[in-house]
């Protein structure tokens, strides 16, 4: 039986570890027939180690996301492996350390501009740079963080979340006369690389434990990834600039 993704080409960002979500929506992509790219940022050999542990080989394209001359050669690089792309995986975000943990007031703008270039300008500089394999349409899917509150210790990674959703908005206005859908996938918190840095963690956690309608696990980044797939497939054809929660449903309730 062909899955929902048979024969799509989809390109994956953010794979670093096997707790990434990135790694668990490449697993399920390739589960469900695609054909899957992965981009690596520095650690190229890491990154081909863990892509060892996916259910099929894949080809690992280096990609700076902050580099222009990496991403104008990007649709160079990832077309020896695939002539089109159906799909586009953003799983892209860092904040240096001094925009975290309580330093919102005093975080220089060095620091911050580099949040939200990683986090935020990364989602229309990478989807820029895929459009010429992207000639038939597609389905470019980011990972989120609900930002419409304010968190503790998240600071600007949280400002940049925000920027990330103004960004998909438009996005969607502008690529859908391609027929290309952006969305997102807003996460609820899961224990990843990038979750080591922000100061707070456990207390996203404990919030989650007390709040969510219905039972949330941090270690399990299977449901993030799943509705990235479902997104990534043909099942939601006239959905697009849309944010889906995949949080337990904590965004939906008060205190």
């Amino acid at each position: 039986m062909a899955g929902m993704l048979a024969d799509k080409n989809i390109l994956v960002t953010g794979v670093l570890l096997e707790s990434s979500i990135a790694f668990h929506a490449a697993k399920l992509a390739q589960e469900q027939g695609a054909n899957v790219i992965l981009t690596a940022y520095g650690r190229v050999s890491l990154v081909e180690r863990i892509a060892k542990r996916l259910p099929k080989p894949v080809p690992v394209v280096e990609l700076d996301v902050s580099d222009r001359a990496q991403l104008d050669s990007l649709a160079t690089r990832v077309g020896q492996y695939a002539e089109e792309l159906d799909g586009v995986v953003h799983s892209i975000g860092a904040s240096p350390s001094d925009t975290l943990g309580g330093n919102f007031l005093h975080a220089p703008w060095d620091s911050v501009a580099q949040a939200l270039h990683v986090s935020a300008y990364s989602f229309a500089s990478l989807s820029s740079a895929c459009l010429p394999l992207m000639r038939k349409g597609g389905s470019i899917v980011g990972i989120d963080f609900d930002s419409s509150l304010a968190w503790p210790d998240y600071d600007w990674m949280g400002v940049a979340k925000a920027s990330l959703e103004s960004v998909s908005r438009y996005l969607a206005r502008y690529l859908g006369a391609q027929s290309i859908r952006v969305n997102l996938v807003a996460s609820g918190p899961i224990r990843t690389m990038a979750s080591r840095s922000i100061p707070s963690f456990d207390a996203f956690v404990d919030i989650w434990e007390k709040r969510s309608p219905i039972h949330w696990d941090e270690n399990d980044p299977v449901p993030t990834a799943k509705a990235v797939v479902a997104l990534l497939s043909d099942w939601f054809p006239a959905t697009t600039g849309e944010i889906v929660h995949v949080d337990a449903g904590l965004h939906a309730v008060g205190a």
